[in-house]
C-alpha cells in the first residue's frame, strides 16, 4: 500500500505552524495521508517569519532568478521530508502552496523536479523561467481570490493558460470577494482535489 503525503507551504514572512491547522484537518478527514508544513530555509529579510526566496526589492525582471536561486534549498528541505518519511516513486506526494510557496510549487511542477501526484496553488504565480518540463501525468488545481491586492487573480489565470501549453492538467477556481486568503471554501475545493489524486 503506498504512501500518501501532503507537504504544505506557507507565504512569505509566515512559519510553517501558520498551515499546519490545515494539515491537522486533512489527517483527520483523510486517514492515513501524512501532512508536513515545515519552516521556509530563510529567515524573512522584511521581517518576522521565513521566506523560500527574498521579496526586498523584486520586480517581473529579476525574480525567475530569484526562484532559480531558491532551488537548492528548497529541494532539500522537501527532500528531508520524504527521506523521513521513507516516500519512494511508488507513493504519492501532493504540494499545497500558499503565495511565495505556491510560486514554488508551481516551480516544482514545471522541472519536474519531485514525484509529485498534484499540487494546489492558492493564490500563487507561475514566474519560473521557461523551458518547462513537468511530469507527463502531472496535474494542477489554482485556487484564487478576484479581490486579492498582492498577487491579482489573473496570476493564476495567466498560470492555467502556461502550464496547459506546457501539457499540465489545470483547474482554475476563482473566488469572488475573496482577499489574499485561504477560505473555508478553498480548502473543500483542494480537498476534493487531493482526494482524487490520492485515490481516496
Amino acid at each position: 500500500m503506498s504512501k500518501k503525503i501532503i507537504i504544505l507551504l506557507h507565504g512569505v514572512g509566515s512559519n510553517g505552524a501558520d498551515l499546519q491547522g490545515l494539515g491537522d484537518y486533512w489527517q483527520a478527514s483523510m486517514p492515513g495521508v501524512i501532512c508536513e508544513s515545515p519552516n521556509a530555509p530563510q529567515d524573512c529579510d522584511m521581517g518576522q517569519g521565513y521566506q523560500w526566496f527574498s521579496v526586498s526589492g523584486v520586480t517581473e525582471e529579476n525574480r525567475p532568478a530569484r526562484i532559480v536561486e531558491a532551488r537548492e534549498q528548497f529541494d532539500a528541505t522537501l527532500k528531508g521530508i520524504l527521506n523521513k518519511h521513507q516516500i519512494g516513486t511508488k507513493d504519492k506526494l501532493i504540494l499545497v502552496g500558499f503565495s511565495q510557496g505556491s510560486i514554488m510549487s508551481l516551480d516544482a511542477l514545471v522541472r519536474d523536479a519531485l514525484p509529485l501526484a498534484g499540487v494546489v496553488a492558492f493564490s500563487g504565480r507561475l514566474s519560473s523561467p521557461a523551458p518547462y518540463h513537468p511530469a507527463t501525468d502531472s496535474k494542477a488545481i489554482l485556487i484564487h481570490g478576484d479581490a486579492d491586492p498582492v498577487i491579482p487573480w489573473t496570476e493564476s489565470r495567466d498560470a492555467q493558460q502556461k502550464l496547459q501549453a506546457a501539457g499540465v492538467e489545470v483547474e482554475l477556481s476563482v473566488e469572488a470577494g475573496v482577499p489574499h486568503t485561504i477560505t473555508g471554501a478553498g480548502v473543500g475545493t483542494a480537498e476534493a482535489f487531493i482526494r482524487e489524486r490520492f485515490g481516496l
